[in-house]
């Protein structure tokens, strides 16, 4: 197709779809989206570039990660942590992961729990960090030889069912899910993570002439459902277990799940997608609808890997879909970067493909946000529609707002007792309060007190982890970040990602602060 063409489908396009927006000027620049990336660990896809790279250059690479997101103005990264029954961290219950090490079972040399580093340094950066887990598949081949002896494999061969040249666990066995909600828990309980999410792997995607054996367990366990039934209802019950243990243990940390971009087509539930796919319900035994309509979840972030208009599957209409069809949970959509350039849906070579999307899906008002597969695509490639999304619609940072479920008034408001500058850094200091959890803080400049709006995404000057010591947390801004502001505005961000009322203090003049009487009843 002759570039001038894609270029008037864009006209067309944001003319047709525009109305949706209450106006360009509130949608271009929204304060609160969830912006993330999935960085996948599983055969290096992302991250550690190769299983031989030593710890010195694998931190140098996903810190490279990190900073070329945040420079894009992300805010959440997506780390598979858990892939194939192995783990990116010191575990009970599953080896160390060969594709950190190159060896599974070995540690990193010279040791560093990995995990807890990658959290750390996310963090530092103003990211949230979600630890994606594939709870379900034990191996990405049949080759035993490179397992640890440690791998549950072996220590439970009767958990494992053989299908379309992998190893899965057997998602009926209780055994199984005790297990696997256990492998949750321990991560949860150790790590300060912001959420755990689960991907579109649930009972496996189906193989031409190959049957997932799991008679043994439909004969046992049954109880005279159908078996499409019974295995949703597996599924649906683990969902369940994982949700409870993770409010249990961290009630702020949230669960997501990214399931496959189609719940049901049309053709098979009047309630479905106009559509032709595989699907969730149908295909999977996943039920993602049933998840929202229980609160199980935290968030849904379907994978939407489609272009605008494929006739078979269209990005467009899923959209609407699923904004049609979420309730009690944020709603993110999922991008294909992987496809960019390299897709027999010719869409995919447009530069404004992935910007169009963005802007369609930021005219429903509960969709709050985007998350892309995988990290490597915006690293080094594709450098055109990084420049747009630096220049358009990721040109400001913004916040990820709290999830449905976690909304709640912040009681406490930052008190700024001390403030200093010189020629490299502004530093402040806050109070701690008494009954707030706080992440992170937020900086906003203006002209004047008066001026300083905590609404517009193009006034946040920054975001930094908060770190409390003796009653009091400190923080430094550059100079060359807030020397273009007279004064500022400084709030909490809360464990649960609700933002405080601000602070106001004149930076320029005479120092002085000026706190809110009242908290901000809109959070």
């Amino acid at each position: 197709m002759h570039k001038n063409q894609h270029l008037l489908y864009s006209i067309i396009f944001l003319f047709f779809f525009g109305w949706q927006s209450n106006s360009q000027e509130k949608t271009m620049h929204p304060k609160n989206e969830f912006r993330g990336v999935w960085i996948a660990t599983v055969v290096n896809i992302d991250w550690p570039k190769t299983a031989a790279d030593m710890v010195e250059k694998e931190k140098a690479d996903y810190l490279e990660i990190l900073n070329t997101y945040k420079k894009l103005n992300y805010n959440a990264v997506i780390v598979q942590i858990r892939s194939v029954g192995d783990a990116f961290y010191p575990s009970e219950f599953a080896p160390w992961s060969r594709f950190l090490t190159g060896k599974e079972g070995a540690a990193p040399n010279p040791y560093y729990d990995a995990l807890a580093w990658m959290i750390e340094e996310a963090h530092n950066r103003g990211f949230e960090f979600h630890a994606w887990l594939n709870p379900y598949r034990a191996t990405f081949d049949l080759n035993k030889q490179q397992l640890s002896p440690n791998h549950d494999i072996f220590k439970h061969p009767e958990w494992m069912i053989e299908y379309g040249g992998k190893y899965y666990y057997d998602p009926a066995l209780p055994e199984v899910q005790a297990h696997l909600t256990k492998v949750v828990k321990e991560v949860v309980d150790k790590y300060d993570i912001d959420a755990i999410h689960f991907d579109d792997y649930f009972y496996p995607y189906a193989v031409p002439g190959k049957v997932f054996n799991d008679t043994a367990s439909y004969k046992k366990y049954g109880s005279g459902l159908s078996l499409a039934d019974w295995r949703r209802a597996n599924v649906s019950n683990f969902v369940r277990n994982i949700s409870t243990t993770i409010k249990a243990s961290k009630p702020w940390v949230q669960f997501g799940i990214s399931p496959f971009g189609v719940w049901r087509n049309k053709s098979q539930d009047p309630r479905g997608s106009e559509t032709q796919s595989t699907s969730n319900y149908d295909d999977l035994y996943a039920d993602p609808v049933l998840w929202m309509d229980q609160k199980w979840i935290d968030y849904i972030l379907p994978q939407l890997y489609w272009s605008m208009n494929n006739p078979r599957a269209s990005y467009s209409k899923l959209v609407k879909w699923w904004s049609e069809n979420s309730n009690n949970t944020a709603v993110y959509i999922g991008h294909a970067s992987y496809k960019i350039r390299g897709d027999a849906d010719k869409s995919w070579n447009f530069a404004y493909e992935i910007p169009n999307q963005i802007d369609f899906a930021r005219s429903f008002k509960n969709v709050s946000g985007s998350a892309y597969f995988s990290a490597k695509w915006f690293m080094d490639k594709n450098f055109d529609i990084v420049r747009i999304l630096e220049e358009n619609q990721y040109k400001y940072p913004a916040l990820p707002a709290a999830v449905p479920n976690l909304k709640r008034i912040i009681i406490d408001n930052p008190v700024i007792t001390e403030f200093a500058k010189d020629t490299l850094k502004y530093t402040f200091s806050i109070k701690s309060p008494l009954n707030t959890k706080v992440r992170y803080i937020v900086i906003y400049g203006g002209e004047h007190i008066s001026k300083v709006n905590t609404t517009d995404a193009t006034k946040i000057i920054d975001k930094v982890r908060a770190v409390e010591k003796d009653g009091v947390i400190s923080f430094s801004i550059p100079s060359e970040k807030i020397n273009m502001y007279k004064a500022c505005a400084v709030t909490f961000i809360d464990y649960f990602a609700n933002e405080s009322s601000p602070a106001y203090a004149d930076i320029k003049n005479n120092f002085k602060i000026y706190s809110p009487a009242q908290p901000n009843e809109n959070r």
